[in-house]
C-alpha cells in the first residue's frame, strides 16, 4: 500500500489502521481517502473557514468516489502503477488526476471520513482567492474535459452549483444597486448550506459563521469564474503543439 500525507496534515492515531482495516475488508478496494478534522489547528476567521469547508465536503461526500486525494488517502502500489502514477505533466490537483484515472479503469475508490487528520495550514483572503481559481477551478476544469469526470462528484453537486448562482445573483445585486435581491439571494445560500454554517457556529460562534457566508460567497464566485477560464485554458493546450 502507498499512503500519502501532506506536509502540513497531522493524521489521527487510529489513521493508518483504519486504512489498513479498509483494505483487508474489501480485496477489490483500488484507494481510499479520508478528511480533514473538525479541529484545524490555525487561527484565523479565513483559516478556519477554509478547513472548516475542507472538512464538511469531505464528510458529506463520504462512501464511493471518482477522485482521490493525497491529504490522507492510500492505494494499491498494483493499481497506482498500472495506471501510470502521478502525471508528471499535471502541476496542481495531480491527486485528482490520479483518481480519475483509476476510476475510469475500474478502480473502486472510497471516501472514509472515519480516517481523518488535523490540517496546520494558515490561509489568507488573498490565498484562498488565488487557490481557488488558480490551483484548483481552472485546473479542475481542464480534467473534468479531458477525462470526462463525474461532474457532480464532492464541491461539484448540485448544492455548490446552486450557491454559485446564489453567490453571483448577490454579488451582481449590489454592484446594480438592488439589495433586496442581494439579501434574497444570500437567503438562498445560507438556506443551501444551512449545515455547514451550523458547523461553523459550533465550532467559532456567530460572528465568524456570519463572515464565514461571506467567505462561502467568494469562494463560490471565483469558482464559477474559473470555469471560462479553465475552458480556454484547455483549448489552447490542445491547439499548442506537442
Amino acid at each position: 500500500m502507498l499512503v500519502f500525507v501532506d506536509a502540513d496534515v497531522l493524521p489521527h492515531a487510529d489513521a493508518f489502521n483504519r486504512i489498513r482495516r479498509a483494505f483487508a475488508a474489501d480485496p477489490d478496494l483500488a484507494a481510499v481517502f479520508g478528511s480533514y478534522d473538525d479541529t484545524p489547528a490555525a487561527p484565523g476567521i479565513v483559516s478556519t473557514f477554509r478547513n472548516l469547508l475542507h472538512h464538511h465536503v469531505h464528510q458529506q461526500g463520504a462512501g464511493p468516489a471518482t477522485t482521490f486525494w493525497t491529504g490522507l488517502g492510500a492505494v494499491r502500489r498494483t493499481t497506482f502503477v498500472a495506471v501510470g502514477g502521478f502525471n508528471p505533466d499535471q502541476r496542481w490537483l495531480e491527486d485528482v488526476d490520479l483518481g480519475m484515472r483509476l476510476s475510469r479503469a475500474g478502480g473502486r475508490i472510497v471516501l472514509d471520513p472515519a480516517i481523518q487528520g488535523t490540517h496546520l495550514k494558515g490561509w489568507s483572503l488573498w490565498e484562498m482567492v488565488r487557490t481557488d481559481f488558480a490551483r484548483r477551478g481552472v485546473p479542475w476544469v481542464g480534467l473534468l474535459l479531458c477525462h470526462g469526470g463525474n461532474p457532480r462528484a464532492l464541491n461539484l453537486g448540485w448544492r455548490h452549483r446552486a450557491s454559485a448562482v446564489a453567490s453571483l445573483t448577490a454579488a451582481w445585486s449590489l454592484l446594480r444597486g438592488r439589495p433586496r435581491t442581494a439579501v434574497a439571494a444570500l437567503t438562498a445560500l445560507a438556506a443551501l448550506n444551512a449545515s455547514f454554517y451550523a458547523l461553523l457556529a459550533r465550532r467559532r460562534g456567530l460572528l465568524e459563521t456570519t463572515v464565514g457566508v461571506g467567505l462561502h460567497a467568494v469562494h463560490h464566485i471565483v469558482g464559477a469564474l474559473s470555469i471560462p477560464a479553465g475552458v480556454a485554458a484547455h483549448l489552447l493546450r490542445r491547439r499548442s503543439p506537442s
